[in-house]
Formats: C-alpha cells, structure tokens, sequence
C-alpha cells in the first residue's frame, strides 16, 4: 500500500544555479542555504518533508546529518526539469505523480527565503483548512505608494497623501511558501488556484535571495533577529565543540588516520566541578573521531554526540526532546559552523583565537585560547554566574 500523508513539505533545488554559484549549498551564518527552510519544515506540523533535487551532495548530506527524523525523505529530480528554464510547476508535477498524490495538503517552500518559520508553515497549514480554501500564499504588507510607469499613481490618491499609520497598504507576494490541496493542484496543474488565501508574514521575509547583495541582506536580518530573541537566564546546560574549543585545533596524523589531539587537563577538572553545580554538559563536533570518543569517555560526559554537521537542527531536536530552553543553555565555539548556535544560545563563548567573526558575535570572548584554560575559564564564569539566581 502506497504512502498517503495529511500535509506534505515540497522543497525543489538544482544543483546548478547562475546569479549564485551553488546558492542552495552556500554556508549562512555556517549552514547550508536550504538546511535554514528544511529544519523549520521539519519542525512544523508537516507530516513529511520531501526534498526534490538533481544535486547528489544534498542528498548524501540530508541522509547522513538528519538521521534523527523520520519525516524527511529525498527524490530524484529528472534532469529535464533541472535546467535553468525548468519552471516550478513541472517539478511539483513530476514529484507529485512519483508519489501518485499521496497527500491531502501540499506545502511548497523555498530555499531562497530563508526566513520562513514553522510557525508560518502551521499558519498556513491552518488557514487552508479553517477556510476550506484551495491555495493559501505568503504575502508581506508594505505602506509604500506604488506607481506606474505611466506616471499614475496604483494604490493612493497623490492629492490627499495618506499618513503612513492611516494607510492601509497593498500586500506583496514574498515568495516563501505556497499551501494547496491534491485535488486543487491536480486539476489546475498550479501552486495557486480556486480560493486564495493570503497569509502574512513579517516585513523582513520579502527579501529573497537571488543576488550576492540579497544574501549579505538576509544574513545581517537574521542575525539581528537572532540577537533580539535573545534572553538568557540560569545556565543548565552547556555544549562545546572540540577541535578548536578542547584542543587546539591541530591534529597529528599517522598511517593509518587521526594519532593524537591535546587536551588541557584543567578543562576536565573545570567541567567535573560544573557538573557539581548541576549544570549539564554535552560535546557535539561535526568530527567522528576515535580520540575525542576516548577522551569524553574518561572525562564521563556521556552526552557527546560525534560527526554532527548540522549542528543548529540537531541541536533543536535534543532541546525539544528533553524540554531544554534555549535561554539556559550555554554554548562554547570558535568557527562558522557554530556560529548559528553561538547566536542563538543564552550565552555565547569563545576561545581567544576563535575566527574573527565569531569574536564578534560571541556574548563572552574568553581571555584563555582552546586548549589552554578556555574551558576551565568559561565554567568559572558560569559558576559565578548562576550563584546570582540563587540569591534571588
């Protein structure tokens, strides 16, 4: 019997693409471009999230960092409709007859907007049912006067100019996700069709990323809006990175692979004397290395999680599995592929010769390099920290 899902996600990319060269794969904030909608999807009351793509490094990538979900799956994307002149449609077309419309609600997101939230999603998801509709689209309202190339005014009368806080507005088309049910989409062969219903979504998500300038955009507004959300309170947890955060960064490789790192002792015993304050630690590198496994075996952080590139979604899922707040939660990293975390986590440290750009965005650059007392700083911050909240 044949797979039948209430909701589906739909995300199509292609491997090769003109304004970016490979704008799907591209690090933001030290993530792949398309991991940004896909953990949201995954996260939202979607029952499966499906990438449709030609690139084989994607796939290999969801298939090896994503293997703590259940509801992702990728197919092959013909290359027919891959080319540069291939038009959405025909993928979702071709990828709903391979799957013979196994679904009530269909959900097309984009890479390129990567600023939608699950929270948009399930907004979505709920307003084409509530309303019984048969498309629901994301829009963005902009109080801005439209013209026309004619010189006439399109949205308001230029002699009695309206004030901005009086102006009701137009509502933009952003781009970001479209919601359609099967037989809606069987029939019309389009993302939108029938009863439309817009949805909307705040004013930063009208940018999309199709422009080097577009992605230095977004990737300033997601920053801030990481830093706005910030609101740190008790630490209860801390993760660290390894290499670079534990050691030094440097590895010694023999004949047969990875021989040694160094560790600084004081590190442990700063960690084992934290652990006495009850705040819970946890290792997560993107690295599966035989010698951290060891080393985070003699130091008892059962936690340690290895060969984790996506470190922000995995992360979540952990958070949401064991009901952790992200407010209480302390991370330790020194390279882009923390920086996501290190943005969004309570508290944000890093080593004295972490990469520049993490110093920058770190709440606390510590005064000790990695392997050189970093840790051990870092606990006694902490420790000092957390006495405050048992004083209130």
């Amino acid at each position: 019997m044949e797979q039948h899902y209430k909701s589906i996600g739909f995300i199509p990319l292609r491997k090769n693409s003109k304004g970016i060269p490979n704008k799907n794969k591209k690090k933001l904030l030290g993530r792949p471009l398309f991991s940004w909608v896909l953990a949201e999807a995954v996260f939202s009351r979607l029952d499966h999230v499906f990438i449709f793509t030609d690139d084989e490094e994607i796939i290999d990538y969801v298939g090896r960092n994503y293997q703590w979900t259940q509801k992702l799956s990728c197919l092959k994307r013909s290359d027919e409709n891959a080319q540069d002149t291939s038009s959405t449609e025909a993928a979702m077309l071709e990828f709903c007859k391979a799957i013979n419309f196994g679904f009530d609600h269909f959900c097309l997101l984009q890479a390129t907007s990567p600023l939608t939230k699950r929270e948009d999603i399930n907004s979505a998801l709920e307003l084409l049912e509530r309303n019984r509709a048969d498309a629901v689209l994301s829009v963005v309202k902009t109080h801005r006067f439209i013209w026309g190339k004619d010189g006439k005014p399109l949205n308001y009368d230029y002699t009695k100019r309206p004030r901005r806080q009086d102006f009701e507005g137009l509502l933009i088309e952003n781009g970001a996700l479209y919601c359609t049910g099967r037989e809606a989409l069987r029939s019309s062969g389009n993302r939108l069709s029938g009863k439309i219903i817009p949805l909307e979504m705040p004013e930063d998500s009208l940018v999309e990323i199709d422009t080097e300038k577009d992605w230095t955009m977004v990737e300033q507004l997601m920053i801030a809006n990481f830093k706005h959300g910030k609101a740190p309170g008790r630490i209860d947890h801390l993760v660290l990175d390894v290499d670079g955060v534990f050691t030094d960064g440097r590895v010694v490789f023999g004949e047969e692979g990875e021989f040694t790192k160094t560790f600084d002792m004081r590190d442990g015993m700063g960690l084992e004397i934290l652990r006495e304050y009850g705040v819970k630690v946890m290792v997560m590198t993107s690295e599966d290395s035989r010698v951290v496994a060891q080393r985070m075996k003699k130091l008892k952080i059962a936690d340690t999680f290895l060969g984790v590139k996506d470190k922000y979604s995995f992360l979540e899922n952990l958070c949401l599995e064991r009901n952790i707040s992200i407010k209480n939660l302390a991370y330790i990293g020194d390279d882009m592929n923390d920086l996501a975390n290190l943005l969004r986590a309570g508290w944000a440290f890093c080593p004295a010769n972490a990469t520049k750009t993490v110093k920058y965005h770190a709440d606390v650059v510590l005064s000790h390099k990695a392997a050189d007392g970093a840790i051990r700083e870092a606990t006694e911050f902490i420790i000092n920290y957390n006495k405050r909240f048992h004083e209130i």
